[in-house]
């Protein structure tokens, strides 16, 4: 049985773009990642939106672009950290302060959600929230496995998938769901 309460998918280079950021009107979908997160949806998973966008610190872009963005995508809600890296806030990953916001508003039992996710950061603040861990490969994902393995090297990935495809294929198999 699929015992997921809520998946968290991270934007940039994990469901789309790369791993640079690309705003609201510029980045696109990779392909069918609209499709899978209504699956998801059809057996009762919430899915939310957890990336940082320390572009909106700096004024080239708004909190209510994203949050039209992500949920025209399919999701039930957006957290993001607006700040900047050297602003000291809690709700920057790799801090689990998005998670935490969420599993308040919503009720969540973390150690039954999933991070998706292509960054070093994604994956501590997964563990720190003690969340299941997937690192897909796309956007900074190798780089996340090689480069910086360093950041989060006793940490060890649930799941590593080639793209997010493969990653929400993983958890229907996990949960004796296959979605083909």
């Amino acid at each position: 049985m699929f015992h997921t309460m809520a998946v968290f998918l991270d934007r940039d280079g994990t469901i789309g773009g790369d791993c640079e950021v690309q705003y609201p009107g510029e980045f696109h979908l990779y392909p069918l990642v609209k499709e899978r997160i209504a699956l998801l949806k059809d057996f009762g998973v919430k899915i939310f939106s957890f990336t940082n966008q320390p572009g909106i610190a700096k004024g080239e872009e708004t909190v209510e672009s994203f949050h039209e963005e992500m949920l025209s995508f399919g999701f039930d809600g957006v957290y993001l950290c607006p700040h900047s890296h050297k602003d000291g806030c809690s709700c920057r990953k790799p801090l689990p302060g998005l998670l935490y916001q969420a599993a308040q508003d919503h009720q969540l039992d973390l150690s039954k959600c999933v991070v998706i996710g292509d960054r070093w950061s994604d994956m501590v603040a997964a563990q720190d929230a003690g969340c299941y861990k997937i690192l897909v490969l796309t956007g900074a994902g190798e780089e996340a496995l090689g480069k910086y393995r360093h950041k989060w090297k006793t940490i060890k990935p649930d799941y590593v998938a080639s793209n997010i495809i493969q990653a929400i294929q993983w958890l229907f198999v996990k949960g004796d769901k296959d979605i083909g």
